[in-house]
């Protein structure tokens, strides 16, 4: 907690610390400086946890102003790059193409995790509705257009699906949740590999599709469509009441969506992630691992003209990868493992 400190004494304040260690962030009394303001944008997928973060964080210290908007990771990465934001959000993390275009370079930090759901509107549908991996890719392709395509119904032999066409719910905005479920149904299906629209944040999408901005969006466009299916974090879809397809893994199993399965995708494979902080799961190992998780980042700069910005900033994002994780499995995230969460203090201790 050594730069929430930092923040604190840079301030001219005064600490006033919870008895109950970790419950509260450290508090400060506004400075005669004035409030530091930090700006920021990007993803939508960890936008309520992070809003939660903000008005927990700016309470306990009201000399720190944030503000956060949630415009989508392609938009807030863009923003980033272009400095007119103080930090971006992306669940697509940076390339190191755009890396390279940072002139104050750029520190990606992992702040949480999440599950992306496949949600449905097929009320008359009674129980848990499966899809394997075959199914659920050639749903998103095209191939399979019906609800009561021989295919599905197969691998729920008791339910009735309707004789309904399969709308696809998108997302129309550059989002880091479209690039990892691209970027599973790439790894998972030789069809989108080869004869696909590919992966990116932005695509075409094959077959009857609607489209809206956010996850909010999505989630809030399938509740409204009647035989509908769309991507969203499990969060968006649980706050609606939308129901959710038990997807296949890897290792064949049919995996209930839940931050449980999310976490054990995330233990399972977090030895991958490298000294960068960049790892992407398009298909984890793990027998109770849901199949489709990511990691999401905010984007600092490695360098701040404004020190009292670079400090307050830094404080902010220490708090949030350790008190603040204890928002994560309240919210439906994926709380970071002790090590991964200590990496990322790590790289926010180097930014300046």
């Amino acid at each position: 907690m050594r730069w929430l400190l930092a923040a604190v004494a840079a301030f001219g304040c005064t600490a006033v610390v919870s008895s109950a260690l970790g419950q509260n962030p450290v508090s400060a009394e506004p400075s005669a400086k004035g409030q530091v303001e930090l700006r920021g944008a990007g993803a939508t997928f960890p936008a309520p946890l992070y809003q939660k973060w903000i008005a927990v964080y700016t309470q306990a210290n009201p000399n720190v102003s944030i503000k956060y908007q949630g415009v989508g990771s392609g938009e807030g990465s863009q923003l980033f790059l272009e400095r007119k934001v103080d930090f971006g959000a992306s669940d697509a993390a940076l390339n190191d193409a755009q890396i390279a275009q940072a002139k104050a370079g750029v520190t990606l930090v992992p702040t949480t995790a999440g599950i992306i759901v496949l949600a449905y509107n097929l009320p008359e549908v009674k129980g848990t509705l499966k899809l394997s991996r075959d199914v659920y890719a050639d749903i998103f392709t095209g191939k399979i257009r019906q609800w009561d395509d021989p295919r599905i119904q197969a691998l729920n032999p008791d339910l009735k699906l309707p004789k309904q066409t399969i709308t696809l719910v998108a997302r129309k905005d550059s989002s880091g949740t479209t690039y990892a479920l691209t970027n599973h149904l790439s790894a998972i299906s030789e069809t989108w590999r080869t004869q696909g629209p590919g992966v990116g944040k932005v695509i075409e999408w094959p077959g009857i599709s609607t489209v809206a901005r956010g996850n909010e969006g999505v989630a809030g466009r399938i509740k409204r469509s009647w035989g509908s299916i769309g991507y969203v974090e499990y969060g968006f879809a649980k706050r609606l009441g939308l129901p959710m397809i038990y997807l296949q893994n890897k290792a064949g199993r049919y995996v209930e969506p839940g931050p449980q399965s999310g976490r054990a995708a995330l233990a399972a494979n977090v030895n991958q992630v490298p000294s960068n902080l960049r790892l992407f799961l398009p298909d984890p190992d793990g027998e109770d691992s849901y199949p489709i998780v990511t990691l999401t980042w905010l984007l600092l700069h490695n360098h701040y003209g404004e020190p009292r910005k670079g400090v307050a900033l830094k404080g902010f994002v220490d708090w949030a990868l350790t008190d603040g994780q204890r928002f994560s499995g309240d919210m439906g995230y994926i709380p970071l493992p002790a090590d991964l969460a200590m990496r990322a203090r790590a790289a926010v201790d180097r930014v300046q």
